[in-house]
């Protein structure tokens, strides 16, 4: 979806020279069915690319460093597109597109980049956040952006859960397998996997950090998911030695809800 009417058609592509374009985007996920643009469904990246082509006049074909799922946040989304490099001006562009997004989206920053740039495959790292609400009450502002957990969670278990996630490792007890790619390899290397704990009135708020240099499809909230069953009991932390061992996803704890996952940085 774009913000286009319809009457207007389709805009020509630019002519002239391009500039590659790297933007740093925001979004609360809720209501959007993930980032990647897909037919008759509101999307991040077909509601940004819609805001751009307006801004620009011309089709903008946009790459993200990570493809966010339906209802999963971001902070730190980076996207890169090219623009016609005639009369582009970054600032003007970026309060144009805010003001069409906002709410929901917001382009934090914007400016033109190496020709040679992708937000894809020029990133070295991604770092994501889970947000865990450990209460006996659940907390309507948080709602939206953390999964409620109404039991009590030993975080001294969840944290030495984190441990054998460091390094190299094939993921695939983690990870949903591509259908386009039933052999893509699942090998990933973890960088950095712990929790940070902050007071709540009712309890603890929980976030899980993850830094890798790259993600399988709903690789954080299988892990999430998992060592959340470490808090609750019903795992053991030196068991995640083996379900990463074992390969197979039903080794796995349950999947987390998308929620309280929130992109939170792309480094490069």
């Amino acid at each position: 979806m774009t913000l286009f009417e319809p009457e207007l058609g389709t805009p020509a592509a630019p002519s002239g020279p391009l500039v590659r374009v790297r933007a740093k985007v925001a979004y609360d996920g809720t209501g959007y069915a993930g980032f990647a643009p897909q037919p008759r469904q509101k999307t991040v990246g077909g509601t940004l690319a819609g805001a751009l082509e307006k801004a620009l006049h011309h089709p903008v074909e946009l790459t993200c460093a990570g493809r966010t799922d339906a209802g999963v946040h971001a902070w730190g989304q980076v996207v890169s597109f090219d623009a016609a490099a005639d009369g582009f001006d970054p600032k003007r562009l970026q309060r144009s597109v805010n003001k069409m997004l906002a709410p929901s989206i917001a382009v934090r920053s914007l400016e033109a980049a190496a020709p040679g740039f992708d937000a894809r495959f020029s990133a070295v790292s991604r770092r994501y956040r889970y947000t865990v609400l450990d209460a006996a009450v659940a907390d309507p502002f948080l709602a939206s952006t953390a999964w409620w957990v109404d039991k009590p969670l030993d975080l001294r278990a969840m944290r030495l859960a984190c441990d054998p996630l460091l390094g190299e490792h094939d993921f695939a007890s983690f990870c949903r397998v591509p259908k386009d790619k039933p052999d893509a390899s699942l090998v990933r290397r973890v960088l950095d996997a712990r929790w940070e704990v902050d007071e709540h009135d009712d309890g603890q708020l929980l976030r899980f950090w993850i830094e890798a240099n790259a993600f399988c499809h709903q690789m954080v909230r299988s892990i999430v998911g998992t060592l959340v069953e470490v808090g609750l009991g019903k795992t053991r932390a030196g068991e995640l030695t083996s379900i990463l061992r074992a390969g197979d996803r039903a080794a796995a704890g349950k999947v987390a809800p998308p929620h309280g996952l929130c992109l939170w940085e792309v480094t490069y």
